[in-house]
């Protein structure tokens, strides 16, 4: 991930709909989340959402697809693996005193720390 495709990426999740927006999907999984269902989870109206929506698509985020009448949305993995990669290893030239103090969610709100290979 280059710089400008950061920043894209930075800037789309630096609001609050946005970001739970991200968060819902990536949650979801590949099943992903209809836009109506987001808007119902967001609580917001289904205009709102549509924006939102827009703009994560645009940053390359999520993606959607068309399933019978539905458009569904899922997260781009890819594209967050690589914004991750972007921040440990570009960003913070990969300083393993970062590394190790990044926890790692496993499950219902435990942490483990990465562990920094050197």
């Amino acid at each position: 991930m280059d710089e400008r495709q950061a920043l894209s990426s930075f800037a789309a999740l630096a609001q609050e709909t946005r970001l739970r927006i991200v968060r819902a999907l990536v949650v979801a999984g590949p099943d992903g989340l209809a836009a109506g269902r987001i808007a119902e989870r967001m609580g917001v109206s289904a205009t709102n959402v549509s924006f939102h929506l827009k703009e994560l698509e645009r940053s390359g985020l999520i993606n959607q697809q068309r399933v019978s009448r539905s458009i569904i949305y899922r997260a781009s993995f890819e594209t967050l693996a690589e914004l991750v990669t972007f921040l440990m290893e570009d960003c913070c030239a990969g300083h393993s005193a970062i590394r190790h103090n990044v926890p790692l969610s496993e499950g219902h709100g435990s942490a483990e720390r990465v562990n920094a290979v050197e």
